[in-house]
């Protein structure tokens, strides 16, 4: 009976969360219109072409499209099956940026493999295979994960690995994010509070310790605190930013009317987007921004609590692990933008100018997208079988 159920369900059609994908488009679209108004400058006095990063960002959103849509396409009983072997890629692709000819060293740091026309950032894609590995995990030690203090300390541990071959590189924003994400997400798979928190007192310092280490993570905390006791120096790229949220004020200047995006405001189209749709688009903006990732992410949330209760823990494990990283990037990035946080470099999800960003974003919303489709199909399901019996039951 249970094979029978099972090729009825794989025949019945499923159904993508509309909700969730207009918030994607939504945030998509809006990233695509204010790549463009802040990095046309910026092309032009490179002597690259106006369009240049407008058409390079174009090119990423339709290659995170084709890995979206395979994403959709994906059945994700195929992926809980053979979680070690999307854990053990995601760790080749970490330590993939250390091997001399293949990693590339930007700025100091070794974050970027070479893909021959452009560069990728591993990070991004340990982001989705770690969340898929720590969501099959938490299927098959759920009791030990709930009840026991040992039951969490593996899916950290494999955490910690990540975490540490970031700060080798080094990357703090991203090992803090995967972090803050591994944490959520055993939480939200039912670890008692107290065994995390005693799991985590001893990071913490090892944490700070990291923070203070490198001498630029140590200014920027200092720097963040008031950026204009330095507006030249170590404050001068918070202090434009500020600058340029500040100019916004309730409705902006006009979109295309900034004035901070002109050489004075570094990253304008990456890291400091916000404070150019701020600038442009006013606290109205701000708070567009803000109800698209509400609304995307809660809708993530929501539809990993309803695959739970139907019994499709895998399926609910991922939809909350990738709404949380979302969010949490997104709140870091908007932090900082608005001088709540210090400065990392995470860009604002589906919205920055960023290859890999972009492409690895599309592809967990395709994940998600995935999970609303199986949720929909299983509720198919069940309601056909409720119908069943009560026919049955009226005919008897």
């Amino acid at each position: 009976m249970s094979d029978a159920q099972a090729t009825r369900r794989s025949e019945l059609p499923g159904r993508y969360d509309r909700g969730l994908l207009l918030a994607a488009l939504g945030l998509a679209g809006l990233g695509l219109v204010m790549v463009a108004s802040s990095s046309i400058p910026v092309a032009d006095n490179q002597h690259i072409g106006p369009f240049y990063y407008v058409t390079r960002h174009l090119v990423f959103l339709a290659l995170g499209l084709g890995l979206a849509i395979t994403a959709m396409r994906i059945e994700l009983e195929k992926v809980e099956q053979h979680s070690g072997v999307v854990l053990l890629a995601g760790f080749a692709l970490l330590l993939a940026v250390f091997v001399p000819g293949i990693g590339m060293r930007i700025n100091g740091a070794l974050r970027w493999i070479h893909l021959g026309i452009s560069g990728f950032q591993p990070v991004e894609a340990f982001k989705l295979l770690l969340i898929l590995y720590l969501s099959s995990y938490l299927v098959r030690h759920r009791e030990s994960v709930q009840r026991n203090f040992f039951g969490v300390i593996k899916p950290i541990g494999v955490a910690g690995i990540g975490v540490a071959l970031l700060l080798v590189q080094p990357d703090f924003g991203s090992a803090a994010l995967i972090g803050a994400t591994t944490v959520g997400l055993i939480w939200l798979g039912g670890a008692r509070l107290r065994n995390l928190v005693f799991l985590g007192l001893p990071i913490m310092p090892v944490m700070a310790y990291a923070a203070m280490f490198a001498e630029y993570r140590l200014k920027r905390l200092t720097s963040f605190r008031d950026p204009f006791l330095d507006p030249f120096g170590d404050g001068y790229q918070l202090a434009q930013a500020l600058i340029a949220v500040g100019r916004g004020e309730w409705l902006g200047v006009g979109l295309g009317g900034s004035v901070q995006k002109l050489f004075y405001l570094p990253e304008a189209h990456t890291d400091f987007i916000l404070a150019v749709i701020a600038e442009e688009l006013g606290l109205a903006g701000i708070v567009f921004v803000l109800a698209l990732f509400a609304w995307l992410c809660g809708r993530g949330l929501l539809i990993g609590a309803r695959a739970i209760q139907r019994g499709l823990y895998f399926q609910g494990y991922v939809a909350f692990g990738i709404s949380l990283c979302i969010a949490l990037q997104a709140l870091v990035s908007i932090g900082v933008n608005l001088g709540v946080l210090p400065t990392k470099g995470l860009t604002l999800p589906l919205i920055s100018s960023g290859g890999s960003s972009v492409m690895m974003t599309c592809a967990m919303i395709g994940v998600l997208l995935r999970v609303s489709y199986e949720l929909a199909r299983e509720e198919a399901q069940s309601a056909e079988t409720t119908q069943a019996r009560l026919q049955a039951g009226v005919w008897a």
